[in-house]
């Protein structure tokens, strides 16, 4: 059976320019750069010697599969985790040399939400601006404008132990911008939320870049990926294997997916143009086999590059 229809990624993604690189005065032209890390745990080589670059007010995903790497690089680059070897710039600064400068430009939103269950949002967020030491007459505008901007009006009286998931997240989000980091970081902002409040959330994030904030994401999500990143890098034990956009990262392996699922199994062809897919899967398959055609998406590159499906990896230490 042969189905044309061409399956999308979702809701999509507008390819967007990528930032304006110049130099402002006194900024450096990237948020991030790291050359040549790597870090062991015991035996295990959780990242082996990855180098990267992200430019001031990009938005930037790390993207692999559980146990690549992801969170470790993360933790390397917000100075949480010190590297075997290698080196690290944030805004121009040195993570071997001044890290409380570093922690003061940027903001950390942790998989695994690290705030006061026992205590209000309104409370958590106060917590964070003073632990951050933002002035006392800039603590209240700038809680307004988070709070307007994420929609937590109506919860800033509620326990952090009373809310859901999505809402837990985005005061998580709120206490990290609360000290106006110009640079944030987001490891797998969306897991273990809905459908709903994962495309809420992807508002957010492209509200916040947007107004200028450099992100970095990881995500082992490849459709959150395409909708929200204008580059990506995709990691696998612990190395870097592509880092390109996502529009040009498909366009590499081919536009065109043709599926041929039989008795023996999936095989994947890619092709430039649809005529030349219509053409190859006209050639395929008995009646019990199914051939479908659709547009080539970011988890077709990764399984490409990697023999992994995204979503799955040996987990453990290595992430």
């Amino acid at each position: 059976m042969l189905s044309t229809g061409v399956c999308g990624s979702g809701k999509g993604r507008a390819e967007r320019r990528l930032p304006d690189q110049r130099t402002d005065s006194g900024y450096p032209e990237y948020a991030i750069e790291a050359e040549g890390l790597s870090m062991s745990f015991g035996d295990v080589k959780a990242v082996d010697g990855i180098d990267l670059k992200v430019a001031r007010g990009e938005l930037f995903g790390l993207l692999g599969p559980n146990g690549a790497g992801k969170t470790t690089t993360i933790r390397m680059l917000t100075t949480l985790l010190h590297p075997d070897s290698g080196r690290i710039k944030v805004e121009g600064m040195d993570a071997s040399s001044q890290v409380y400068g570093i922690r003061g430009r940027i903001g950390v939103v942790q998989q695994h939400i690290s705030l006061d269950k026992d205590i209000s949002v309104r409370e958590n967020l106060m917590h964070h601006a003073k632990l951050h030491k933002v002035p006392r007459p800039e603590r209240a505008p700038r809680m307004d404008g988070i709070i307007s901007l994420l929609g937590l009006e109506p919860y800033l009286g509620k326990l952090v132990s009373d809310l859901s998931g999505g809402w837990k997240k985005r005061t998580a989000i709120a206490c990290s911008l609360i000290h106006a980091p110009s640079v944030l970081f987001l490891d797998e902002p969306t897991t273990g939320l809905d459908t709903q409040s994962r495309h809420l959330l992807w508002d957010i994030i492209q509200d916040l870049n947007r107004e200028g904030t450099t992100i970095i994401l990881t995500t082992h999500y490849m459709e959150e990926a395409e909708a929200l990143c204008d580059r990506v890098a995709l990691i696998s034990r612990g190395r870097i294997v592509a880092d390109d956009t996502p529009r040009n990262l498909c366009a590499g392996l081919g536009n065109i997916a043709v599926i041929h699922a039989s008795a023996a199994g999936r095989d994947y062809r890619f092709f430039d143009t649809r005529t030349e897919a219509k053409a190859f899967a006209d050639t395929l398959g008995a009646e019990e086999d199914s051939v479908s055609i659709r547009k080539t998406r970011l988890e077709d590159v990764f399984l490409e590059m990697t023999g992994r499906m995204a979503g799955t990896g040996p987990g453990g230490p290595a992430e």
